[in-house]
């Protein structure tokens, strides 16, 4: 199999090492992309002369008729041409011959890599960003509909202070949705031109960037050659952003194999969504979570990879840097899959409200009512505090919770305690309190759960394109 380089070598490459550099398996997912920015350049090359119209399009018809192949599956690989975009131009030198040798020109598989991933990772930030504004509208309903369950809300895993179903779901709203933003950000970064940097140094053909920019939707054209071709900053990012996220998942997840255990029963799992034991009958596994957990240092590992991949590289381009599409694949298909197992399984769980009142109902959750009670009398806070906490200690030795203490019990440890205390140490009645902004009152849940339908009714996910309209009604690209 002929080498695009093998004018300067006397020998041919020894099938061990072909074997060895080879990235088609990998990279073949790449194929449309690939196609995609060849078409834009042929566009570009006959635009500009370089190539005739006519040579212009026989690449096209070959390229199209190409991607045809791939999608039915009758296209044939071999490691001897290394990766996608050296099994393309092979087979199109098969199909149309002199011509297909032309499209090359110009460019370098240095720049053509960099476009390929930036065009693939543009459409997957888009596609990540969709699913987690899908899970998010599956938080905010099942915070709606279940608006008056009380759990207690913990600290140390230990119960703290009775708080909101709905509250504990729009915490993990508000994590998605810094998540969103994220990958919005990054998306910026992503959506920029790199073709036309060729190996590093640019090229001596009269290009036209900004044509290119508009073909494939590119608000922006790199400024330095050497940095486009040798940038994965913007894939480090990406993964980066994939590590938090999944690292609130996983978060999640505890909670929810913690909550559907015997012990806290607050929540039953779908059968659809959880697993048996091989020898115990009675068990019902919370494999989905735990899975879930597991695969978030999966990719937090692919991360670190990737930085590890960077660290010491000099400029520009190096080999090392095929490495790069492994770990962020791994990133995008794991991230995708835990968002939409999650999407699929969170509506079907059953909450046990009763049980989860009950678990705020005990445990001395209401002992910062007292505090509070005796502050918004007159006492120091830190004083009301201490007198709080031997009343609990005193219904503790007495084995009482704090509400079933009589008021001369706890007028043992503060005189101000009146009759109206007991009206504030329901579960219900702390809950309802709580309406400093952001707090766990229904009042205030209810109105993020309202902003947040607002928002995601409205939230606009990045384009293939943000650049601005030219007069011509296409986008026009501009430099960075």
């Amino acid at each position: 199999m002929a080498k695009p380089w093998e004018g300067r070598f006397s020998k041919k490459t020894d099938r061990m090492v072909e074997l060895f550099t080879s990235s088609i398996d990998v990279d073949m997912r790449l194929y449309a992309y690939d196609i995609q920015g060849s078409l834009a350049h042929c566009m570009m090359l006959a635009k500009q002369s370089i190539i005739s119209q006519d040579e212009a399009d026989q690449i096209i018809q070959g390229l199209g008729e190409i991607k045809r192949e791939i999608e039915h599956g009758d296209f044939v690989c071999d490691h001897a041409l290394e990766d996608i975009h050296m099994h393309i131009e092979n087979r199109l030198i098969q199909k149309i011959g002199k011509a297909a040798q032309k499209l090359h020109t110009a460019r370098s598989r240095n720049d053509q890599v960099a476009l390929d991933i930036r065009l693939y990772l543009r459409d997957e930030t888009t596609n990540t960003i969709n699913a987690l504004m899908e899970l998010m509208g599956v938080l905010v309903d099942l915070a709606e509909v279940n608006i008056n369950v009380v759990l207690p809300g913990y600290t140390h895993l230990q119960r703290a202070q009775p708080v909101l179903f709905s509250h504990h779901m729009m915490a993990y709203y508000e994590m998605f949705k810094r998540d969103a933003d994220r990958f919005a950000d990054s998306f910026k970064r992503t959506n920029i031109l790199p073709l036309g940097s060729a190996a590093l140094a640019g090229t001596t053909f009269p290009i036209d960037r900004d044509f290119v920019a508009v073909e494939l939707g590119f608000p922006a054209i790199s400024e330095n050659s050497m940095d486009a071709v040798s940038d994965r900053d913007f894939i480090i990012e990406f993964t980066a952003a994939a590590s938090i996220c999944m690292m609130h998942l996983s978060r999640f997840s505890e909670e929810l194999i913690t909550w559907s255990s015997s012990e806290f029963n607050f929540i039953t799992l779908p059968d659809a969504f959880a697993t048996g034991s091989s020898i115990m009958p009675q068990k019902k596994n919370p494999d989905v979570p735990e899975l879930v957990r597991g695969k978030a240092g999966r990719v937090f590992g692919d991360l670190i990879a990737l930085l590890t991949l960077m660290k010491s590289l000099p400029l520009a381009y190096n080999r090392d840097m095929q490495e790069d599409k492994p770990p962020l694949f791994d990133t995008v298909d794991t991230l995708r899959a835990c968002i939409d197992i999650f999407t699929k399984m969170l509506p079907k769980l059953e909450i046990n409200q009763e049980v989860m009142y009950n678990a705020a109902s005990t445990g001395y959750l209401n002992a910062t009512e007292l505090a509070d009670y005796l502050a918004s009398n007159g006492v120091a806070f830190r004083k009301a505090h201490a007198c709080a906490g031997k009343a609990v200690a005193y219904a503790i030795e007495n084995n009482k919770e704090l509400h079933e203490l009589t008021l001369q019990e706890l007028k043992l440890h503060s005189k101000i305690f009146k009759k109206e205390i007991f009206d504030f140490l329901t579960p219900e009645k702390m809950v309802e309190r709580r309406e400093s902004y952001g707090g766990t009152s229904v009042t205030n849940v209810e109105l993020a759960i309202k902003a947040a339908k607002k928002a995601l009714g409205k939230l606009s996910t990045p384009n293939e394109s943000t650049a601005p309209a030219s007069k011509n009604g296409k986008k026009t690209g501009k430099k960075t």
